[in-house]
């Protein structure tokens, strides 16, 4: 009999919006090549906001289809802005070789780029990631328990079903809502 233990881990994210920049291959001097981007993260009051930055490992396939998808406008030097979550946050410190601040020590904060809920450039939204199943079966019960007076209860056998797609299935807002295009969806390389 085969005893097997579960390994359990205590995840610590970060989510927020920021402006994409710096999208580059990785190839590092031991280990494999990987995708790599900075996130401008925004931080504090609307009116003044400040800039948080994250040199950020893409990781997943569908995280590193949207950045490079982004590629060309990022390129292009158009307003890139993600809604992003980032894990594994650790800090790298350097030493800067150039200007003025050229031999002094600085600090860059790592991370793990692990999902993109939105895509916009210039302002056009090009990308809503669609909610889970489990998050969309949650909505139509919050809506059965809990109407607002102006709203009528919804059934469980009237409320949509879910499709049966993959957990992390995303459609670009772009695109057409129909069957083909959702099949064509995951597998278009074009650059937004």
């Amino acid at each position: 009999m085969t005893n097997t233990s579960e390994r359990s881990f205590f995840d610590l994210h970060i989510t927020g919006i920021g402006y994409l920049n710096r999208i580059r291959e990785v190839t590092p001097k031991k280990g494999d090549a990987f995708l790599a981007c900075e996130i401008a993260a925004l931080n504090g009051p609307s009116d003044d906001v400040s800039y948080v930055r994250f040199d950020t490992r893409v990781s997943g396939a569908d995280a590193q289809h949207l950045v490079r998808r982004c590629f060309d406008a990022v390129e292009a030097e158009k307003k890139v802005m993600i809604g992003f979550r980032l894990g594994d946050l650790w800090t790298d410190t350097f030493t800067y070789s150039k200007g003025k601040r050229a031999g002094e020590q600085g600090v860059s904060l790592k991370a793990r780029l692990l999902f993109i809920s939105w895509i916009k450039v210039d302002g056009i939204e090009k990308y809503k990631a669609e909610p889970k199943p489990a998050e969309t079966e949650q909505r139509a019960d919050e809506t059965e328990t809990s109407p607002s007076p102006e709203e009528k209860p919804v059934s469980k056998a009237a409320a949509p079903k879910a499709k049966a797609a993959s957990p992390r299935a995303a459609k670009p807002s772009s695109e057409p809502a129909d069957d083909a295009a959702n099949a064509r969806a995951p597998a278009m390389a074009e650059s937004f």
